[in-house]
């Protein structure tokens, strides 16, 4: 590949992490644990990345539509980080940013590019 457009896209990406990430996030997956005593096997959240540079995106700011029991809030949101993390999907993560911590449960498949990956999220909060 031409050195030019490594370096261009090595510029792109530092661009993108150092002015546009203004978040941190934490990725927590399941593992099977097996208790000695009842040896019965359950699952047990365990924290699989911690604390990284990343931006949260919103689509729209939703309007909410009445059910017969709550609101329902619908909307589209993005987290963006570095390539280099490995993002199961399927995963709870934990993003705080402008001074607010949400957590997202179920996490997409990442689409991952040469300057960063886009990961669409679920809210933990659906209702209103």
């Amino acid at each position: 590949m031409n050195k030019y457009i490594e370096k261009a896209r090595a510029a792109a990406r530092t661009v993108q992490e150092e002015y546009h990430y203004d978040g941190v996030f934490s990725v927590f997956g399941y593992e099977k644990v097996k208790d000695p005593v009842t040896k019965v096997t359950s699952q047990k959240e365990v924290k699989i990345l911690s604390d990284l540079p990343c931006h949260l995106s919103r689509n729209s700011i939703p309007a909410a539509t009445q059910t017969e029991s709550a609101a329902n809030v619908s909307e589209e949101v993005k987290l963006f980080c570095s390539p280099d993390h490995e993002i199961p999907t399927g995963s709870k993560i934990i993003v705080t940013q402008a001074g607010t911590t949400e957590a997202f449960v179920c996490s997409g498949i990442p689409a991952v590019y040469v300057t960063h990956q886009e990961v669409v999220l679920t809210s933990e909060e659906r209702y209103a």
